[in-house]
């Protein structure tokens, strides 16, 4: 059975009783954590275009805040503070495969539900200062040490720290539940939940596993558009069964019920609402992510492949989900859609369910053979010729 990092507590016990309810701390759920990426590294990382990066800096005696956007250089990270600064890259599973590795351990979790990987780095007193999350997060103690407070509940009512660049509570506790997390140990904390980290001493490295949780206006405004795509133009209100009004300035039960008519015809579209929403949740989080590669893999390639090895790895980053039905599985891979068969629904699955493929497991060779060449060309698979 797949080790996961709970601690002793099984998956099925985490989902019922902390999933979205309560924190939970959990001492040396990575007992023998192996950094993916060093704090040089890190700094290197940042320093690259295409790369989300942050620094915050806090100025205790004149109690402010400044942020800057990466990419950085050298003499940026030469003339820090000694304390009380914070890198944040984003993402870093999209570029270290250590990082993608790190980040599927966390497949407990359904693979679409999984955002990213952020890692910080902070000398002593560092931190973002307190402030809340819209969706779940762990928080894992690479190296170094981090004080966390965790308060109460809050949400967009909440009063904000004013004339700060970053978005802090101004009513904070200092006085809060807190913990200091060791390396190897880890937080989860639900949605809203109140935290505030500090870096104790310098060297502090701590792993953010972050969630997808599109807000309702997102989601909304997203299928929306994808119906009005769908629509023609002569498509139009009609009242053939207009009648006379006593006055042409009401507008009447009967016409609320056709407009109301024309909203639910639309929405109640199950295949159109599966389609888009497989395709929303596995697009990339940056748009240049997955761009196709130009790669050509034909299909005596990836024969010749198979008796060499036969490994397909998935693309850092990419995203795979599957929807099935009756008659087909859609696999969405990176917000495109390929409708697979019985000849290569199990592929699918398979393709989903872990970052490797192993081309000798394929049942239909010739079928799964010409899927894979595509996301090979789409840049969201590659032959793997190490092992």
């Amino acid at each position: 059975m797949k080790k996961i990092p709970l601690g002793g507590l099984s998956a099925e016990s985490f989902l019922l009783e902390y999933w979205q309810k309560k924190p939970l701390l959990i001492r040396q759920a990575f007992p023998d954590l192996n950094a993916p990426i060093a704090a040089d590294e890190l700094a290197g990382l940042a320093c690259e275009e295409g790369v989300e990066s942050r620094l915050i800096i806090h100025d205790q005696n004149a109690s402010t805040w400044d942020i800057q956007h990466g990419p950085f250089d050298d003499e940026t990270f030469s003339s820090l503070p000694e304390s009380h600064w914070t890198l944040l890259v984003q993402a870093v599973d999209h570029w270290v495969p250590q990082a993608a590795d790190f980040i599927r351990q966390f497949d407990f979790i359904p693979n679409w539900r999984i955002d990213d990987l952020m890692i910080s780095y902070a000398n002593d007193g560092g931190g973002v200062g307190p402030h809340y999350d819209n969706y779940d997060v762990f928080l894992i103690q690479a190296e170094g040490q981090r004080r966390w407070e965790v308060g109460g509940i809050f949400d967009q009512d909440s009063p904000r720290q004013p004339d700060v660049p970053v978005m802090l509570l101004e009513q904070w506790q200092s006085g809060e539940p807190s913990w200091i997390l060791e390396p190897g140990d880890m937080l989860y904390l639900p949605p809203q939940v109140g935290h505030n980290g500090v870096a104790i001493g310098d060297g502090c490295m701590t792993y953010s596993v972050g969630f997808r949780a599109p807000s309702f206006a997102e989601l909304l405004t997203g299928f929306s558009d994808t119906i009005s795509d769908q629509l023609s133009s002569e498509e139009r209100y009609a009242d053939p069964d207009l009648v006379l009004q006593n006055n042409p300035g009401e507008i009447t039960p009967q016409a609320l019920d056709k407009i109301k008519s024309i909203i639910q015809q639309c929405y109640e579209k199950p295949e159109l609402i599966d389609s888009w929403f497989g395709k929303l949740v596995t697009e990339s989080k940056y748009s240049n992510d997955h761009a196709p590669t130009g790669l050509q893999c034909s299909i005596d390639d990836l024969i010749k492949h198979k008796a060499e090895g036969g490994i397909v790895v998935r693309s850092e980053g990419s995203r795979f989900a599957f929807i099935k039905d009756s008659e087909l599985t859609r696999l969405f891979v990176d917000g495109e859609v390929f409708e697979c068969g019985v000849e290569t629904s199990l592929l699918a699955e398979a393709l989903c369910a872990r970052a490797e493929f192993d081309l000798n497991n394929l049942q239909n060779v010739f079928a799964g053979f010409e899927l894979i060449s595509l996301l090979i060309e789409q840049g969201s698979l590659y032959p793997d010729f190490s092992k």
